[in-house]
C-alpha cells in the first residue's frame, strides 16, 4: 500500500484508493508509525483508536499556528519549493491553543448556538427538496453534483451571508487548498483568491449587517472582546470548509456505502427511525475525514508502545480509529444497526467538531429525502470510481446513481 523510500513508507496513489488496508497495516504493528505524506512531510501518523483518542485531547500536542512553520521546514524531505498557505487564512480556533482557542471558540459559540443549528432544520428539508424535485422521471445523475454538494454548501453560504454566483468559485478553491497534487502556484492563487473574497465580505457585514449567522459573528463580544479582521477572515474559512466539505463526503459515501450493503439499505427502507443510528454509522465506517489536521509535540509523548520525541509533526488518523477492532468488534463491517457513539468522526477534545449537529441534521434530512422519493441503484462498477487524494478529506470525485422516482416502476 505504500511505497518505502528511505525507510519511510510515503502516502501515495495506492494509499488513496484503499486507505483501510494500509492503516490495518500500521496498526497491527504500533500505535504510531512515521510516514511521509505526498506534499514531502515526514509526520507521524496515529492509527489506533486509544492511542488517538488520548493524543487529540493531549494538552503536550500543540496546534499553534506560528509553531508550525520552522516544523514543516525541519520535516520537508521533497525537492521543489514548499507550499505556502495564506496567512490570513490560518489564524482560526483549529490551529490556537488555550487560551486563544478557549476565546475564539467562546466568540463563535455565542454566534452557533444549538437553537440557532435546529432552528435550521426546516431549511435544510426546503433546499434538499428542491434539489431532488428537479429530477422526475428516471434519470442517471451524479449524486455529488444533484445534492451531496449543493445542499451543505447552500447551508454554509447562506450562514455566512455569501451570494450564489460565489459558491462555485468557492468548490474550486476548496478543492485546490485541502487536496493534494495541485502546484504551489495554484494553491497561491486559490488562497489570495479565498483571502480576498472573504476580506471583503467581513467588512461588508460590518458596515452593513444581515440577519445571518456570519454578522452576528462579526458583530460578537464577550467582556468588551471580539474577533479581529484575519480571525474573522480566517474563521469563514474554517466554517466554509468544514462546514460544506466534510457533509459533502458524509451524504455521498453513506449512500455508496448503503448501495454496497443492500441488506443494510432495505432494512433503512423499512425502519426508517434507523436514520440517526445509520448516520453515525456512516461516520464511523468511512468518515468524512481521513487525518485530524497538524498537531505538534511540544515534550516527548508516549502513544502506546511508542515515543515520539518533541518538535515532531503528528497526524491522528480518525478513520484508522473507527476501523480499531479493539475498540469496535467487526469493524470493517457496515452494520447501521451497530450501538451507536465512540467513533472519533467528529474528533475529541477542546477541538471536537462544532458543527457535529449540523451535519447530522443534513445527513439524516439528505438521505432520508432521496430515499423517500427514489428507488436508487449504483450506476457505475466500484472499482471504477476514484476517491478523492486528500490526507485530510475522505471522499468520492463522483457518485453516478440510477434514480427512479417511487411508484414510477
Amino acid at each position: 500500500m505504500g511505497e518505502k523510500v528511505a525507510e519511510h513508507e510515503w502516502l501515495g496513489e495506492e494509499y488513496f484508493e484503499d486507505p483501510h488496508t494500509f492503516h490495518a497495516r500500521l496498526r497491527a504493528d504500533a500505535a504510531a508509525t512515521e510516514v511521509v505524506l505526498p506534499r514531502s512531510v515526514k509526520v507521524w501518523l496515529v492509527t489506533r483508536y486509544d492511542e488517538a483518542r488520548q493524543l487529540l485531547a493531549d494538552p503536550r500536542l500543540s496546534k499553534e499556528f506560528g509553531g508550525f512553520a520552522p516544523l514543516f521546514d525541519r520535516h520537508y524531505v521533497g525537492t521543489r519549493a514548499r507550499d505556502v498557505f495564506d496567512q490570513s487564512l490560518v489564524q482560526h480556533m483549529l490551529n490556537s491553543d488555550p487560551p486563544d482557542h478557549t476565546r475564539l471558540r467562546k466568540l463563535v459559540t455565542k454566534a452557533f448556538t444549538p437553537r440557532r443549528v435546529e432552528q435550521l432544520r426546516p431549511r435544510v428539508q426546503q433546499i434538499t427538496d428542491e434539489l431532488l424535485a428537479s429530477v422526475r422521471e428516471p434519470s442517471e445523475v451524479d449524486l455529488l453534483d444533484l445534492l451531496a454538494f449543493p445542499l451543505p454548501i447552500t447551508v454554509i453560504c447562506e450562514m455566512l451571508g455569501v451570494p450564489d454566483d460565489k459558491r462555485d468559485d468557492f468548490r474550486l478553491w476548496s478543492n485546490v487548498l485541502v487536496g493534494v497534487g495541485n502546484d504551489p502556484m495554484s494553491i497561491q492563487e486559490a488562497g489570495t483568491a479565498m483571502a480576498e473574497y472573504l476580506s471583503a465580505l467581513v467588512q461588508s457585514k460590518r458596515d452593513d449587517p444581515g440577519d445571518d449567522f456570519f454578522s452576528e459573528l462579526v458583530h460578537a463580544s464577550e467582556g468588551g472582546d471580539s474577533l479581529n479582521h484575519v480571525e474573522l477572515m480566517s474563521m469563514a474559512f474554517l466554517l466554509l470548509v468544514a462546514g460544506h466539505e466534510t457533509t459533502v463526503n458524509l451524504i455521498a459515501s453513506g449512500v455508496y456505502n448503503l448501495l454496497r450493503h443492500p441488506e443494510q439499505l432495505a432494512r433503512l427502507r423499512a425502519d426508517r427511525s434507523l436514520l440517526p443510528g445509520a448516520v453515525e454509522e456512516f461516520l464511523r465506517y468511512e468518515g468524512p475525514v481521513n487525518q485530524a489536521t497538524f498537531r505538534y509535540t511540544t515534550e516527548d509523548v508516549r502513544a502506546g508502545d511508542v515515543v515520539i520525541p518533541a518538535g515532531e509533526l503528528v497526524l491522528v488518523s480518525l478513520m484508522s480509529a473507527n476501523r480499531d477492532e479493539s475498540r469496535f468488534p467487526d469493524a470493517d463491517s457496515f452494520d447501521i444497526t451497530r450501538p451507536t457513539g465512540g467513533h472519533l468522526a467528529f474528533g475529541h477534545g477542546i477541538h471536537y467538531c462544532l458543527g457535529a449537529p449540523l451535519a447530522r441534521i443534513e445527513g439524516e434530512i439528505a438521505v432520508g429525502a432521496l430515499l423517500d422519493r427514489f428507488d436508487v441503484e449504483l450506476a457505475a462498477e466500484p472499482e471504477t470510481l476514484r476517491w478523492r487524494e486528500s490526507t485530510l478529506m475522505r471522499g468520492l470525485y463522483t457518485l453516478p446513481v440510477s434514480l427512479v422516482p417511487r411508484g414510477a416502476r
